[in-house]
């Protein structure tokens, strides 16, 4: 049932999002201390702030009466993906080249899981990641399992 809700409150979001300057970054919907939470993380090329969360979030609340999606209670949080955002797929590693990234890898590489560096040279099929001694590494996207901005 998370699957389809999150998968609806995704098509929903990602129809009117566009048409007013905001790209979905991610949907969570799951069951936390407090309860049920419906949680949309929102971007935009001038950031987010309050005014967009408010508006989005109506938009949500609309969407969500009016189809009933979620049988039992829960919150609606909007808010911006934070200065550590997830990064999904390559659109979004080229978007952000020259900035700092955390690459978790799936499987280590000589012992390691977890990489830091400056996001680079990226293409189709992966991409760079320049780390404190100026060593490039490549990494393949089906290597990745998690990039994360850093500071």
């Amino acid at each position: 049932m998370s699957d389809y809700i999150i998968k609806k409150v995704k098509e929903f979001a990602e129809s009117f999002l566009p048409a007013i300057g905001l790209e979905l970054v991610e949907v969570q919907y799951r069951q936390e201390g407090h309860g049920w939470v419906l949680r949309l993380f929102i971007d935009g090329s001038g950031g987010i702030g309050i005014d967009e969360c408010a508006k989005v979030s109506r938009e949500m609340n609309v969407f969500l009466d009016v189809e009933d999606l979620i049988p039992n209670a829960f919150h609606l949080e909007v808010s911006s993906p934070g200065l550590e955002r997830p990064l999904r797929d390559i659109d979004d590693v080229k978007r952000f080249l020259g900035k700092k990234a955390r690459v978790k890898v799936r499987h280590p590489i000589d012992g390691v899981k977890v990489f830091v560096g400056i996001l680079d040279n990226a293409d189709v099929n992966g991409f760079e990641l320049i780390l404190e001694d100026d060593i490039a590494m490549h990494f393949h996207m089906d290597q990745i399992r998690k990039v994360r901005l850093s500071l």
